[in-house]
Parts: C-alpha cells; structure tokens; sequence
C-alpha cells in the first residue's frame, strides 16, 4: 500500500485506497478540480477512498453515530483522524462527500476497481459489486500514485447472465439498461426492489463479501426516496 496508516483506514472499513496525480488526470476532470478547489494550484494529489464488503457499516454501526448521512459523517471523521496522525502538515481539500460532480466511477475505472455491470452498479473480480466510493480529496502531499488494479470486468465471463433473468422490471437486458423501467418498477408499492435490486442479489461475483440485510435496504431505501422527491 501506498498511504502512510493504511492499515488503520482499513480497519476502520476504508480498505479500498488509491493515490492519483492531478496533473495525470483526464485534462476535463483534473481542470474542473482546479476550477472548483485549487485555483492556486496547491493540491498535486487527489486521494480516493472506498469500501469493500461489509467491514465498514460494522463499523459505522460500532460506533455509535446517529446523523442522518452517518456513513459519510463517519467516513469524513475516520480521514481527518488519518491526516492528522499520520499526514500532519499537509493541507488538503475535500471534494467527496459533497455537491460536486467530481466523477467517481471515472476515478473507480482509473484506479481498476470498477468495470460496468449490466444493473449499472460497478463491478469487480474481488469485492463483485459490494463496494463503493467514501472519501475524495485534494492534497499537497508527494505519495507514491497507485498502480490500477489489473483485471477484466467479471461480467466478460459470465455465461448464465443470472442478473437479466432476476430483474423483475425487465430493466437488464441485452439491449441495455432500461433505467425507465427500474425506476417505474421500484416506485410500485409492491416492488420486490423497493430497498434491495433483485439482480443484483443475483449477481454470483464476490457474494462472500454482500453487505447485510440492513446496510441494503439503507442504501436503497435512500435512493428510493431520491427518486420519489425529483418526481414531485
């Protein structure tokens, strides 16, 4: 690993770890950053941290907070303990979580973490789609940048395609992802993906690592109520 501490990120449930070169960014990501949080250019890094499997929400759930984004409050909490301890001088800038577009799928495609799935969740050969982006930010710090992780998207393998046969809105097929009918579909009172995705419950790529019951039905539960509060 290349982040001083990250044995301690990852016990805290931040095991997914990546150091990027803002200046090796794509040109329309890394002037948009500058654009928003750097104008002074004092950031050369931009740190990307998510979570694999289920250590995190045990985490989160351990310690106790209460608010209302408490996976993010959490997670913003356990990185400024990190600067502090292990990057102390070093100024740095948050840009997720927040209100900017700052592209994390990109970011995940860049560091090899993620790799599209045909229920538009990001995959992968380790974690499957069990895994999401926690923290981004900027930093004046001189890391060693990560190396992607290798590896072809799972779904390149996959002959059965169990995700398209368990979609019950019809949304995953050959043709596409029909985000129209997952949404019609998910905003139905008795909607089987009310606070979970059938095909991804279906997906057999890394279901050693599926989170539990309760960190699923938060998530989609969360998006569910996204979706019902931008349709008025």
């Amino acid at each position: 690993m290349t982040l001083p501490g990250a044995a301690d990120l990852a016990r805290a449930g931040l095991n997914l770890q990546a150091v990027f070169a803002v200046a090796e960014l794509p040109a329309e990501m890394a002037a948009g950053l500058r654009q928003e949080f750097d104008r002074e250019g004092r950031f050369g890094q931009l740190i990307l941290l998510g979570h694999g499997g289920r250590r995190l929400w045990e985490a989160v759930e351990a310690s106790g907070i209460a608010s209302e984004h408490r996976i993010d409050d959490y997670s913003v909490g356990v990185v400024d303990a990190w600067l502090a301890r292990h990057l102390p001088g070093h100024r740095h800038r948050l840009v997720y979580p927040g209100d900017y577009p700052v592209g994390l799928q990109s970011l995940g495609k860049l560091a090899g973490w993620h790799h599209p799935s045909p229920f538009m969740v990001g995959i992968n050969a380790q974690w499957g789609t069990w895994f999401a982006y926690r923290v981004a930010l900027l930093a004046d710090t001189n890391l060693p940048p990560t190396a992607p992780v290798a590896g072809a998207s799972p779904c390149a393998a996959c002959t059965g395609r169990p995700c398209v046969a368990a979609c019950p809105a019809g949304a995953v097929g050959e043709a596409g992802f029909d985000l129209a009918a997952c949404i019609a579909y998910r905003r139905q009172p008795a909607s089987r993906c009310r606070t979970t995705c059938q095909a991804r419950l279906a997906c057999p790529v890394g279901t050693e690592h599926r989170y539990c019951e309760a960190q699923i039905e938060r998530t989609y539960a969360l998006s569910l109520r996204m979706i019902v509060e931008r349709a008025g």
